[in-house]
């Protein structure tokens, strides 16, 4: 079946770009910089679906299940990147949230040829990592119809598992073919066909959301804080320090010391000094708790009582 491209918003030519390539630099920026304003009110018209996907997505954490992203491309990169961010950021093993990308660990850095064609080739990828019904799939794809992410959505739905699909144009393939779809329009590129513009920001934009939101809602913030923030490096040894005191209002010794005490673990450092508990205690409290602070200072004024 020959490819309309015609058909596709991601494809359109963008009428206020037509003369870009005679314009200054400043005139350039400016245009690039007013057709990215338009992104961010794309995602808004999308908040309700992102948060049904949230749901979904927190849901599955909270019962074995994991988020898996899969894409070609730039939207491959995008999700792998956004998976990668994780485990530093909210200290969740690697496994739990995936990036695939169509060509492989080789197609993060160049293009493999025909690769995203294939839409066998998701499946072998999925069946590589054990993906079940339990897990959660986000087929990333501007587009919305790149065979490699359609063939993980079917494969995905024949075991029963929740689907999500994320693409930029309207009534797509893709958002037909998924239990929730998320479809931010954000018409013709800067330069015509160029997703990672545009679509690639958008696409970021909800990728962000997705993770942020669900981590949120499995315990990994408390506040505005990332808690379960692993320190891997001198900055982020000052951070865990910073969120503790932050999150207490103790002195910097007090926040070193309780770090100290609970092996560099936010959570517990926090619970510890809130809850006037040892570190043991505050351990056993939090896990009782699955994570959760709040919950677990609830837990520690009864005990205290």
């Amino acid at each position: 079946m020959e490819l309309n491209l015609k058909q596709m918003v991601t494809e359109s030519r963008n009428g206020n770009t037509m003369n870009i390539d005679l314009m200054n630099t400043m005139e350039m920026v400016r245009v690039i910089n007013d057709e990215d304003k338009k992104v961010a009110l794309a995602v808004e018209k999308e908040l309700g679906n992102i948060a049904k996907a949230i749901d979904e997505i927190s849901y599955a954490f909270l019962n074995g299940g994991r988020l898996i992203y899969i894409g070609a491309g730039t939207s491959g990169r995008l999700g792998i990147l956004d998976a990668s961010e994780c485990p530093p950021t909210f200290g969740t093993p690697a496994e739990l949230v995936v990036g695939l990308i169509a060509g492989g660990k080789d197609a993060i850095l160049r293009a493999v040829e025909n690769a995203e064609d294939n839409n066998e080739l998701c499946v072998k990828d999925l069946k590589g990592i054990g993906f079940n019904s339990k897990d959660i799939l986000v087929g990333i794809a501007a587009s919305g119809r790149t065979p490699y992410v359609m063939g993980g959505i079917e494969y995905a739905k024949g075991l029963g598992a929740i689907t999500v699909g994320l693409s930029c144009n309207p009534n797509s393939v893709l958002a037909e073919s998924v239990k929730i779809p998320i479809s931010p329009v954000v018409g013709g590129e800067v330069v015509t066909g160029s997703s990672r513009l545009k679509a690639g920001t958008a696409q970021k934009l909800v990728l962000n959301m997705l993770t942020t939101g669900s981590m949120i809602k499995i315990g990994k913030v408390y506040g505005n804080l990332m808690v379960d923030v692993e320190a891997t490096n001198e900055k982020l040894v000052e951070r865990q320090k910073k969120i503790v005191m932050e999150a207490t209002d103790c002195n910097r010794e007090e926040a070193s010391y309780a770090l100290r005490d609970t092996g560099g673990h936010c959570k517990t450092a926090i619970l510890m000094i809130l809850g006037g508990l040892g570190a043991k205690e505050a351990k056993i409290l939090l896990t009782e708790k699955k994570g959760f602070i709040r919950e677990a200072l609830k837990a520690a004024k009864f005990i205290l009582e």
